[in-house]
């Protein structure tokens, strides 16, 4: 199983309800809608309007940066690669917008247009980094939504790449969590740029906005964003310990209220939430019958780390369980999808992971495949 389909697999699981557990209320927060997050296991909470379709400002180019990551990653692009400003793309230095200051026809690399999109929140950047890929805005848009797409963002239609108004471009807090944690997740080799101060480029230095990056160690990314109709627009990452949460903020009032209720909430959910490894990747956790294979069984467990985030003092009420598909058949591939391991509190599902094959079984011969015919018919019959 690849890194992308077992991220994908805690993605799609339900968020866990706390009500039963005795937890201090998360603080009130005068947005238009937020989350908070946790990392490694995809798990809400806490929320406000969490699915609302709401302008999200240049927290848009996270999805712009995402796709020049894994461009870069599946070497579609090379850093050094020269990016033209046309003119179509060129700042003209409009206090309306954030600006790289690429001159018109002038070139900046590939990896110099990611930080000028990331730490400068540059429009021209991400304009001329989707001609560059795309041919044009509009096929580079499409591109966008159907990334969005693929990672589970359901409630999300980009309209261009920078986050500037139009209609019919949106987001949600819930989805732009779910991009964070793909890009921290995926992007892994780029997303320290996600925390750099500053980057000077064509003579003009510029700080990042996000205020967190300058008072908070443990903040690491990732993307403010702001225009009159979203309001002040954050998505945060911090670790602390063995524990990373995501935060996004939607149409906080100002600048001050955007870092503040981000903190808030992070303090919150670290005073709150432990993050608890239930079970090491790798390790056989049973051997389950294979029919029509050269071998009679299969050892299974799991192909990633399985951890789950619950309130302090939970952990040992954590109860698990092995659910295995029933008849499994030869052949079976290494990582292959066999089942599901399942982790609940208070008799309620919080968490699972996909049970793999840990090694692969080769189909048998003829006659050994029908002595398991005739074997699985008189089983049947009692």
């Amino acid at each position: 199983m690849t890194r992308k389909s077992a991220l994908a697999a805690f993605l799609l699981l339900p968020s866990f309800s706390y009500a039963a557990t005795v937890l201090s209320a998360p603080p009130g927060l005068n947005n238009k809608s937020y989350v908070l997050m946790d990392y490694e296991t995809g798990q809400i909470l806490a929320s406000k309007n969490e699915n609302e379709k709401l302008a999200p400002a240049s927290m848009t180019k996270m999805m712009t940066s995402f796709i020049i990551e894994q461009k870069l990653l599946k070497g579609e692009l090379t850093e050094d690669e020269k990016v033209r400003m046309n003119e179509s793309a060129w700042c003209r230095g409009s206090s309306t917008e954030s600006c790289m200051y690429v001159p018109l026809d002038g070139t900046a690399t590939v990896l110099e247009m990611l930080r000028g999109i990331i730490v400068q929140s540059g429009n021209d950047a991400s304009k001329a980094m989707a001609e560059h890929i795309a041919g044009n805005e509009g096929t580079f848009v499409h591109m966008m939504n159907e990334e969005a797409k693929r990672i589970g963002m359901s409630n999300t239609q980009f309209m261009n790449s920078t986050g500037m108004p139009a209609e019919g471009h949106f987001s949600t807090a819930k989805d732009m969590a779910t991009l964070a944690q793909h890009i921290i997740h995926d992007s892994s080799k780029y997303y320290p740029i996600y925390s750099e101060k500053e980057f000077t480029f064509n003579g003009i230095k510029q700080g990042n906005r996000n205020a967190l990056l300058y008072t908070d160690p443990s903040v690491d990314g990732l993307k403010t964003g702001h225009t009159e109709e979203a309001g002040y627009c954050l998505t945060t990452s911090s670790k602390r310990g063995p524990m990373r949460l995501i935060s996004v903020i939607f149409g906080a009032p100002n600048i001050q209220q955007r870092a503040t209720q981000t903190r808030d909430l992070l303090a919150w959910g670290y005073a709150n939430f432990e993050t608890v490894k239930v079970q090491p990747a790798n390790q056989v956790l049973a051997k389950a019958k294979v029919w029509y294979g050269q071998t009679n069984d299969v050892e299974i467990g799991l192909a990633e780390n399985f951890s789950v985030t619950l309130p302090k003092g939970q952990a040992n009420a954590i109860k698990t369980q092995l659910v295995v598909q029933p008849k499994l058949t030869a052949p079976l591939t290494q990582g292959q999808v066999v089942g599901k391991y399942v982790a609940s509190l208070d008799g309620k599902v919080i968490a699972e992971k996909p049970l793999v094959a840990l090694k692969p079984v080769e189909e048998a011969g003829f006659f050994a495949r029908m002595l398991d015919h005739i074997k699985q018919f008189f089983s049947n019959l009692f």
